[in-house]
């Protein structure tokens, strides 16, 4: 299956107790939600789309997504949301999900294209964008939102937040991931919108990208 087909999951299950609760990706951002800016990158780049969103749907029913929720319960974190697209990707038939965050509304276009390219040159079964970060021992922040994972490795997952497993790389380590490196100039292209600060941020920077 190649990347373009790939079925993908909108992560959207947090509490954003930053923003003063409620759903960060439903805030204006140029004259619509944070999450229409997403679906709008995402779509190009993959298949079947869900969103994965704990709580009423109906409060996304515009966006025409099926609204998947954590099956583990106590908001166990983006794994949790991870795990209920690839239970919905299993029911596909699929064999690989691509998970983004709803927060982030300029990562790259060409996202999908380089993780799959990052994972066939490893072998490793899962890939995760990275970007430099010098701040980091290791020289790269890592972006675990954003990932292409294995459908095969649902049930090791399940079992992982079972156990009480919360921290993303903390699992994706156990398995062996590669790791697609956005390092090109300009703008952080996985600025995300935790707080109202960020939130006039991210309406500046989408100004001076239209105008």
């Amino acid at each position: 299956m190649s990347g373009a087909r790939y079925p993908a999951v909108i992560l959207a299950g947090g509490q954003a107790t930053r923003m003063g609760g409620g759903d960060k990706s439903l805030h204006d951002l140029g004259g619509q939600p944070i999450l229409a800016h997403v679906i709008q990158r995402l779509t190009p780049q993959v298949g079947p789309i869900a969103l994965n969103a704990n709580g009423d749907a109906a409060r996304f029913a515009d966006f025409g997504l099926p609204v998947i929720p954590d099956s583990i319960a106590d908001f166990a974190g983006p794994l949790a949301g991870v795990l209920a697209g690839l239970d919905w990707a299993a029911e596909k038939g699929a064999e690989t999900l691509v998970s983004v965050a709803a927060d982030t509304p300029f990562f790259p276009t060409d996202l999908v294209a380089r993780l799959d390219a990052a994972r066939a040159e490893t072998g490793h079964p899962i890939a995760m964008a990275a970007s430099p970060d010098g701040g980091r021992k290791s020289g790269l922040g890592r972006h675990p939102t954003f990932g292409l994972w294995p459908v095969a490795l649902r049930g090791d997952l399940r079992a992982a937040l079972t156990d009480g497993l919360r921290k993303v790389v903390l699992w994706t380590d156990r398995h062996g991931t590669a790791m697609a490196l956005f390092d090109g100039p300009g703008p952080d292209p996985f600025f995300n919108v935790n707080t109202p600060d960020d939130l006039e941020t991210a309406r500046a920077r989408l100004r001076e990208t239209t105008t």
